[in-house]
C-alpha cells in the first residue's frame, strides 16, 4: 500500500515537473498582448466593415429612391440593393428609423402606373362614346336635334360597359431585404479573427491564473 502511494505521488511529481516545462518553454513565452493586439485590430476592422456595408446600402437605397422619382432604371437600382443586402451583414433595411414597413416602397412608380392605367381607360371610354355617338346617329338619322340620341348613347354605353381603370396591386411595388446575421466579406471575416484571438487571449490568461496557483 505505501509502495502505491510511493508511486502516485511520483507520478504527481512528473506530470508537475512536466507542466511546468510546458509553461516555461511554450506557454509563457506567448505573452497576453501577443493576443489582445491582433484582437482590438480585427475588431477595430470588423467596426469598419460593419459600417462600410451599412454606408453602402444607404447609398443603394438612396440611388433606387431617386430613380423611383425620376422614373429612370428603377429595376437596376432595386436589383444592386436587393444584391448588397441579401450578401453583406449590418444592411438592415428597417434600421432607418422611419417606421414604414415595408422599408421600401415605390411610391412615384406606383402613382405612375395608376395614372397610366386611369388614361387607358379614359381613351377606351372615348372611343366608347365615339362608336356609340355615330350608333346612335345611324339609329336616328332624321333627328337633328340630337335630343333624343342623349339616351340612345347612354343606353349604348351602360350595355357595351364602361372601361375602369385597372386596379394595381400597391404590394408588387412594397419591398423588405433581409440582411444575413453573418456575411463572407471584409466585416465577417474580421469578426471571426476576432472571436478567435480574443477567446486565445482569455485562454491564455486562464492559464497563467492556473500556473501561478499549481506551481
Amino acid at each position: 500500500m505505501l509502495h502505491f502511494k510511493g508511486i502516485k505521488k511520483s507520478i504527481k511529481t512528473m506530470d508537475k515537473k512536466q507542466l511546468h516545462h510546458i509553461w516555461t518553454a511554450r506557454i509563457r513565452l506567448v505573452r497576453v498582448w501577443y493576443l489582445l493586439l491582433p484582437f482590438l485590430l480585427f475588431s477595430l476592422v470588423a467596426v469598419l466593415g460593419l459600417r462600410a456595408n451599412n454606408l453602402r446600402m444607404i447609398e443603394l437605397r438612396n440611388n433606387l429612391y431617386a430613380a423611383d422619382e425620376k422614373g429612370e432604371n428603377v429595376e437596376q437600382a432595386l436589383q444592386e440593393l436587393r444584391v448588397h443586402v441579401y450578401s453583406h451583414m449590418n444592411t438592415d433595411l428597417s434600421g432607418g428609423g422611419s417606421g414604414v414597413y415595408p422599408p421600401i416602397q415605390l411610391k412615384y412608380t406606383y402613382e405612375r402606373l395608376q395614372e397610366s392605367e386611369r388614361q387607358k381607360a379614359q381613351a377606351q371610354n372615348a372611343d366608347l362614346y365615339t362608336t356609340a355617338q355615330h350608333f346612335c346617329e345611324a339609329q336616328n338619322s332624321s333627328d337633328f336635334s340630337g335630343r333624343n340620341r342623349v339616351p340612345c348613347i347612354e343606353k349604348y354605353v351602360s350595355e357595351h360597359g364602361a372601361a375602369k381603370p385597372r386596379i394595381v396591386p400597391d404590394a408588387m411595388y412594397k419591398f423588405d431585404f433581409v440582411s444575413p446575421n453573418w456575411s463572407p466579406d471584409l466585416a465577417g471575416f474580421s469578426i471571426i479573427l476576432a472571436v478567435l484571438s480574443g477567446a486565445m487571449a482569455a485562454l491564455r490568461i486562464c492559464a497563467g491564473i492556473a500556473a501561478k496557483r499549481l506551481f
